[in-house]
């Protein structure tokens, strides 16, 4: 053998004994980690034991510029990765809220859920290419799905659509690989099934790999999967020649050899030819069980148990390093004693740096509660809270915060309330500059905070020649659509009937002949799949519009949407964005499918996305404007009766900018304000016309937007004038009329105006019924409004308005 050879061989076995050595220390970890649980210094811990060599060879396929999708399984292959490190790790379960030492998440997620930070600090793009990205974990089983879809159609796109070249920071040219992870038991999720559907169609460079330990908590394969076996059940995905369709291979979870073999045929064939590809990895076990919540021996055999011990991947790497004489004992045994002073020795420097800054507000909160005590007449009280937080050696920022209050609270009980104490005033000045700070710490982020906000974009308003053309609405939005898909190569539209009839109102018409079917783009009927391609596009930096068709039909995407989308930002701490637009159309039309105005889920489901709520399709035109100028998500809810209603088509319809958060006064008034939105205000400007006639002078405010809500207290100003209020819309009782009541009374203090109880006037409990009178009983009308607002005023002023 030439000395190259052994040189080649001695380097192989070098690779092998420092996986080997990567292999215990994640497992060390993991043992660590749930000891740390049960001592108390950490509130929960969910592992990835079990599945430390399949990981350290899946992470072998990475390349720059690839990016996972996975849960919370991984952390052996982000180590492996070099996407963490253990001490990381420990922060990561410790809570640590400081990105530089835990940068997932700050401290936000719960541990072994991981991400890369696509941001800089200033909440700009970095150059993705220039690293290994890992889009951040979520915790609902399968719910990685459509954003790793999403992942992979970029490529897709960025290979095929060469003006997209330009863009290296986003891609080389679409040869990213998007990998994915999932267990075997969330493989029974409709998520699944949807997205490996579409990948097979598209033809996607996806490579997912499935770690099958037999279970899903209790439940064995015999209850999750069809012939125990999630590759036999796909074998109907499998492609063949001349169609399109997955690639699927298995693999032993044990078996480095074998699942190298596997993992490099599906990647080679993902990033030269985009196809998707399956890998079910088997015969896998998980040593501690689901997590620290309980034990796998209340569910699992005592065969099970055994084979489990015997079939350990660690366990039986360790017998083929020695078999094939790779290493011998007394090397490993040295390897695992590293790998547990490794792991010692993270959780230490981990625990030493997150309880640094806490022990530090510690001892200051001491420091001023000692001084306090020095000179009060009550010593007994407040030195037994001094010590409860002296005594603590594990304190919490809130263990701080409860005992400065508990100070606070104890003088106000005993002591003169009037009496001047500086010490007392210090204390308070000092908590209330750390409670914004802790605040701060877990509540930053929710919306993007950088120059690009949505927040910061001015408005411009439209306006119109003397010979302005009137058209169908939809055009307004055609033109729109038109003008951005001209100048922004980076947008993207896609949806169902999006492409070849331009959508069912016509809003794309014609797009995707002008523009081709890489920007406007038609799918199939999947609306989780196609949540999930705009959110992997944005989270990759393209410019996706995807269009739910109805809003109704907004209910099968709303966990994706709630889960994922609305807490990207806020999850990663501001690491991660997806400013994804959704558009949708909704409230009055036909049937209970298709007239739907189910604003109270949505605003309770997806803090963190703006609602837009435009009353027309200028309006709407003025959104999309402000919204792909911004880095925010947004849901654009369009007017389904104002496609076909003539608009005048302003001069200035590409730069109009609507604001978000800041509503539009349609009408003057002194008498009653009627706050309201979409559909609505045509309907109550029509019956403000038929109130002068009663001297009954309303103002009308359109909110434009109910997330954000009213950033300029323009609707409390209007109750400081007419003392009364209308809350309207076409959702159910007690949904966004209840929650716009809680914003303008409660928040903004509106409550203090009123001379007359406020009012809200919704659509009935049940769904709209069909045809125009199921409409007319079921949604508010023209007669309703009308006497509800009589109503008010009879109320006010009885005397100026007898009953009807």
């Amino acid at each position: 053998m030439s000395s190259n050879s052994n040189k080649t061989i001695i380097s192989s076995k070098e690779k092998i004994l420092e996986d080997y050595l990567l292999a215990v220390q994640s497992r060390e970890i993991s043992l660590l980690g749930r000891k740390e649980v049960f001592m108390g210094k950490a509130k929960f811990g969910i592992f990835g034991d079990g599945k430390e060599i399949a990981q350290i060879v899946l992470s072998k396929m990475f390349k720059k510029g690839d990016w996972r999708s996975g849960y919370y399984r991984d952390q052996t292959l982000m180590l492996a990765l070099k996407l963490l490190t253990p001490e990381q790790f420990f922060a990561q379960l410790y809570a640590h809220a400081d990105v530089e030492f835990e940068p997932s998440s700050g401290g936000r997620m719960m541990n072994s859920h991981y991400g890369t930070r696509s941001l800089d600090p200033l909440g700009q793009w970095k150059n993705l290419t220039n690293q290994i990205n890992s889009s951040s974990d979520i915790s609902p089983t399968a719910s990685q799905m459509p954003r790793l879809l999403g992942l992979a159609f970029a490529s897709k796109l960025f290979r095929k659509n060469k003006v997209l070249c330009d863009f290296k920071q986003f891609s080389n040219e679409g040869n990213e690989v998007a990998f994915g992870t999932i267990g075997n038991a969330s493989t029974s999720e409709g998520h699944f099934f949807e997205v490996m559907n579409a990948a097979g169609i598209l033809q996607v460079p996806m490579v997912l790999a499935v770690w099958d330990d037999g279970y899903g908590i209790s439940v064995p394969n015999t209850i999750h999967t069809i012939k125990e076996s999630i590759s036999k059940m796909m074998e109907g995905f499998q492609r063949a020649e001349n169609t399109n369709g997955i690639e699927i291979l298995v693999a032993r979870g044990w078996n480095y050899l074998e699942m190298s073999i596997a993992f490099e045929r599906a990647t080679s064939l993902a990033r030269k030819k985009h196809v998707p590809c399956l890998i079910h990895i088997t015969e896998l076990t998980q040593p501690q069980g689901h997590s620290t919540s309980g034990s796998h021996e209340r569910y699992k055999s005592k065969e099970r148990l055994r084979w489990e011990n015997k079939f350990d991947c660690n366990r039986k790497m360790r017998e083929w390093i020695l078999t094939e004489k790779i290493a011998d004992e007394t090397t490993l045994d040295e390897i695992e004693k590293e790998a547990k002073t490794t792991a010692k020795n993270a959780r230490n420097t981990a625990s030493s740096n997150y309880f640094r800054e806490i022990k530090s507000d510690q001892k200051q909160a001491l420091a001023l509660i000692g001084k306090i005590i020095n000179k009060s007449q009550h010593k007994i009280q407040l030195t037994n809270i001094y010590n409860d937080l002296e005594q603590n050696i594990f304190p919490l920022k809130s263990d701080v915060v409860k005992a400065c209050t508990s100070i606070i609270r104890t003088l106000a009980k005993y002591e003169d309330l009037n009496k001047q104490d500086l010490n007392k005033q210090d204390l308070k000045n000092w908590l209330a500059i750390q409670k914004e700070k802790y605040y701060k710490d877990y509540s930053s982020h929710l919306i993007s905070e950088s120059e690009d906000s949505a927040l910061k974009i001015n408005e411009v308003k439209p306006f119109y020649k003397k010979d302005a053309q009137w058209v169908d609405g939809r055009k307004i939005l055609n033109l729109c659509f038109d003008h951005h898909l001209s100048n922004n190569p980076l947008l993207i539209a896609l949806g169902e009937d999006v492409g070849k009839i331009g959508d069912v109102n016509q809003g794309f018409a014609g797009m995707q002949k002008k523009h081709g079917n890489l920007r406007v783009i038609d799918t199939g009927i999947r609306e989780n799949a196609i949540i999930g391609k705009g959110i992997g596009a944005a989270l990759r930096g393209l410019r996706p519009i995807v269009e739910i068709q109805y809003l109704d039909y907004l209910l099968y995407s709303i966990q994706i949407l709630s889960d994922d989308l609305a807490t990207t930002h806020h999850r990663t701490k501001g690491g991660q964005k997806a400013p994804l637009i959704i558009r949708t159309r909704g409230h009055r039309l036909e049937g209970m499918w298709h007239s739907g105005s189910p604003m109270g889920m949505i605003l309770n489901a997806v803090r963190g996305i703006h609602i837009a709520v435009p009353r027309n399709m200028t309006q709407a035109v003025g959104f999309y404007n402000t919204l792909l100028a911004s880095d925010d998500p947004a849901i654009i809810i369009e007017t389904l009766n104002g496609y076909r209603l003539k608009e005048k088509i302003p001069n200035n319809l590409f730069e109009i900018k609507t604001p978000l958060g800041i509503p539009e006064i349609l009408r003057e008034g002194k008498d009653l304000t009627v706050v309201t939105y979409g559909s609505m205000c045509r309907i109550v400007m029509e019956v403000a016309a038929e109130l002068t006639e009663l001297n009954i002078f309303i103002e009308i405010i359109d909110v434009q937007t109910l997330l954000p809500f009213d950033l300029s207290k323009i609707i409390v100003k209007s109750l400081e004038k007419t003392n009364a209020v209308l809350f309207l819309d076409e959702d159910v009782p007690g949904g966004a009329t209840a929650f716009m009541m809680q914003q303008v009374l409660d928040r903004d203090g509106g409550y203090q105006w009123l001379d007359v109880s406020p009012k809200t006037l919704t659509a009935k409990n049940h769904r709209p019924t069909y045809g125009s009178d199921g409409d007319y009983f079921s949604k508010p009308n023209s007669e309703e409004i009308f006497e509800v607002i009589y109503g008010i005023m009879n109320e006010k002023e009885p005397k100026k308005y007898s009953e009807i």
